[in-house]
């Protein structure tokens, strides 16, 4: 939603129907989860519980959906079916936040929350809890004498983390740093210590750290996870990173969280298990930005304006015939962002393509793979197969990752931030 999008009161959403795009109801929301966050800033919203027809209550993640309004929800369409299970950093907020008690930061008045309201940050998939509805005086939500009036987050005291102690506060500390940083944070974290904060991040962002952390660091939290949770994690991840994790672990796991995990996620990750892993094939990933040939320059920058791309992954866009995800049609060549900026908006792709850079096949080698980004100075490169169809891209991280020391990720990075808690 865009900036200036209305507010939201969380009343309103309670049991409204919830779509996928073809206009399916998926279920019903019964709450919306919330955490918590030091430094005074608003609780970020995770996602919702919606009910689902089995009666069963899901998690659905705000990154999931696509439109929120009093009378509906929109989804991508992409819902987990497990059940929902309330994590220790985890608030709901119908049911923990309505009909509490608080106090009024300026007069120290007591006041009880009728409403809370919500709202998407501007240029952002991330909502908070904007504004609290609450009337002063003693007595319930039910009381109808006392006067109402709607403040800010700031306005009020009664939420505070630091009346929660382990895991919590830590997490909430962690919101503030780059995956990078809470991975070098949670190295040196006891196994306890970082089995809990694992157990109490939610899916995506345990996924991002994963991928930045030793490889001994993610077999052992993944294996300390329950099984459904360990593939919503995996889910979750990078297809190549998640391949990369399920490599070092004994086959009989591999194939039962590959089980567990969505047919069409554990099918790109069981494709990627099949190359070798110093090649081209092991080193990709099977999630460029593919376009058709009559994709426009616009539609190539609404895709490269994603906020979940990597900066190698939004350098250029891979021009294919249907279908449009791997392994595509035919490989036509690659779009340069550099050359996208150039054209008008209503240029198609497929007449800005580099036709002339020969792609990768699966099985070249490492050392190839590195002296080709470096020849050509590229940061990302496409691997195509013998039938001419786009299997993936190699990104220069994921050359970097291999070409550096493998006690490269134990390094202390200076992020600017102190985090505490090693316990």
């Amino acid at each position: 939603m865009a900036a200036g999008t209305p507010r939201v009161f969380v009343s309103h959403l309670s049991g409204v129907p919830v779509f996928d795009p073809n206009g399916d109801q998926v279920g019903r929301v019964r709450d919306l989860v919330a955490m918590l966050r030091v430094g005074g800033k608003p609780p970020r919203l995770l996602g919702m519980v919606v009910e689902v027809v089995s009666r069963r209550r899901i998690f659905l993640p705000m990154t999931r959906v696509t439109g929120v309004e009093s009378g509906q929800v929109i989804t991508t369409g992409v819902v987990n079916m497990r059940r929902f299970e309330q994590r220790p950093t985890e608030r709901l907020v119908l049911g923990e936040f309505l009909d509490r008690r608080v106090r009024l930061v300026e007069t120290d008045e007591e006041v009880t929350v009728l409403d809370v309201a919500i709202q998407q940050l501007p240029a952002r998939r991330d909502w908070e809890i904007d504004k609290f509805f609450v009337r002063k005086g003693r007595g319930g939500a039910l009381r109808r004498k006392g006067e109402t009036l709607t403040v800010e987050w700031s306005a009020i005291s009664g939420f505070s983390l630091e009346q929660h102690g382990g895991a919590e506060s830590l997490v909430a500390t962690f919101d503030r740093l780059r995956p990078t940083d809470v991975a070098n944070a949670m190295h040196h974290l006891t196994p306890k210590r970082r089995a809990e904060v694992a157990a109490a991040l939610d899916d995506d962002r345990l996924a991002d750290i994963l991928e930045e952390l030793p490889g001994d660091d993610q077999v052992e939290i993944i294996g300390k996870l329950k099984e459904d949770r360990a593939a919503d994690v995996l889910e979750a991840m990078d297809p190549d990173d998640a391949a990369d994790l399920l490599s070092w672990l004994p086959e009989a796991d591999k194939e039962r969280l590959l089980t567990l995990m969505r047919p069409d996620d554990a099918a790109d990750v069981r494709r990627l298990l099949s190359y070798e892993e110093r090649t081209a094939g092991g080193l990709m990933t099977t999630e460029p930005i593919i376009l058709r040939p009559d994709a426009t320059v616009a539609d190539a920058l609404a895709r490269v304006r994603q906020q979940d791309l990597s900066p190698a992954l939004a350098a250029q866009v891979y021009v294919c015939r249907s279908p449009d995800e791997t392994p595509t049609g035919r490989y036509l060549g690659t779009a340069h962002f550099q050359r996208l900026l150039r054209d008008p908006p209503f240029t198609l792709v497929s007449s800005l393509v580099d036709s002339n850079l020969v792609p990768l096949a699966p099985d070249t080698p490492l050392p190839a793979v590195t002296s080709y980004l470096a020849a050509y100075n590229l940061v990302s490169a496409p691997v195509v197969d013998e039938s001419g169809s786009l299997l993936g891209a190699v990104t220069v991280d994921d050359v970097l990752d291999h070409l550096l020391p493998e006690d490269w990720r134990e390094t202390d990075f200076d992020s600017g931030e102190e985090v505490s808690g090693g316990g």
